[in-house]
């Protein structure tokens, strides 16, 4: 087995180790262990963040907008303007 140290843990945090392994019955040490073991034991996320968001909210459903009118045809952006205040 490999040892891991942890420095500057928030107190805060270190409180709430704390109280969750006196409430489990474990040392803070096993306790950091039993946390990392469940979290890191879960299937990792296969979809990105915009698919997992629409995955929670599909349930409340959608709005049906209709697309904004415009005036002119849409262009490229033009990072290279100096007047930008942007060099590059």
């Amino acid at each position: 087995m490999s040892t891991l140290t942890i420095r500057n843990i928030e107190t805060e945090i270190k409180d709430k180790l704390r109280l969750a392994a006196a409430a489990n019955g474990r040392s803070m040490e096993e306790e950091v262990r039993t946390i990392l073991r469940s979290v890191l034991s879960q299937p990792a996320a296969a979809k990105g963040l915009g698919s997992r968001l629409h995955a929670r909210f599909a349930a409340i459903g959608g709005a049906d907008l209709p697309p904004p009118e415009r005036s002119e045809p849409a262009r490229a952006a033009d990072f290279g303007n100096e007047a930008s205040g942007v060099g590059l």
